[in-house]
């Protein structure tokens, strides 16, 4: 007599099973993983701008950017910094574009990654970053936007004591949440990206001057949420802890 085999696959029921048990796990696990990734996308850009902050020092520090002349050094834009740019010059004690393939600077202070600067922007791990430096004002200017300054120069008095640069999500809720600032104090300060400002890609980046308590002046105090007083976008932006 011929015994018929037990078919191994699976009933539908069991395939039901199967599939609601997957749908489960992923409901429990999905969430995680991209909370897991804003959580390391954050924490990325608060290493990379304290990064920054010892690449601004070092090269003030050594003066390789004078463009007045006076011996002492200025600060530079993420191209000057990763030496994919030329670095400003000083001619007859004025500031002027350096010569390519001669005013790079070398070694540079950052990897060269932080010299691929478009719109003025560098995007880093799910985050945009944006350094400003200061006209004779103290307004915020941009690096070009391939990279260092090539038409409008920041002061040269000014740019020896002033930078600052912000950190934002490529994609709220997506790629990170908080939006993140330093300057020259050294002083990472967080704004929680949740009130009527919403920075977010490229389209809804932070102006220069948001978390200072005076507009368009980078001299000016900055956020103080404990003594009342907001930046300019109306936002509380508070110390990283």
């Amino acid at each position: 007599m011929k015994l018929h085999k037990k078919n191994a696959g699976f009933t539908l029921i069991e395939l039901m099973i199967v599939v609601a048990i997957i749908a489960i796990i992923a409901s429990v696990a999905i969430p995680r993983l991209m909370a897991a990734r804003l959580s390391a996308n954050e924490s990325a850009a608060i290493s990379t701008l304290r990064s920054l902050t010892s690449a601004q020092a070092q090269v003030q520090s050594s003066g390789a950017i004078d463009t007045d002349g006076d011996g002492a050094g200025e600060y530079g834009s993420f191209g000057e910094l990763a030496g994919t740019v030329p670095c400003r010059v000083s001619a007859a004690g004025a500031a002027a574009a350096g010569a390519a393939g001669t005013d790079e600077l070398n070694p540079p202070v950052l990897s060269a990654a932080f010299g691929n600067v478009a719109n003025s922007q560098v995007t880093r791990s799910g985050y945009i970053f944006q350094m400003f430096l200061p006209d004779n004002a103290r307004a915020p200017i941009a690096e070009d936007a391939t990279g260092g300054f090539g038409a409008t120069f920041p002061d040269p008095d000014n740019g020896e004591v002033l930078w600052c640069c912000y950190a934002w999500p490529v994609n709220f809720t997506q790629t990170g949440n908080r939006a993140f600032f330093v300057n020259q104090a050294g002083d990472i300060y967080q704004y929680n990206n949740k009130g009527a400002a919403n920075y977010s890609g490229t389209g809804s980046a932070p102006a220069g001057d948001e978390i200072f308590q005076t507009a368009t002046d980078m001299g000016s105090p900055v956020c103080n949420v404990a003594g009342g007083a907001l930046g300019t976008d109306g936002e509380n932006w508070v110390p990283v802890q």
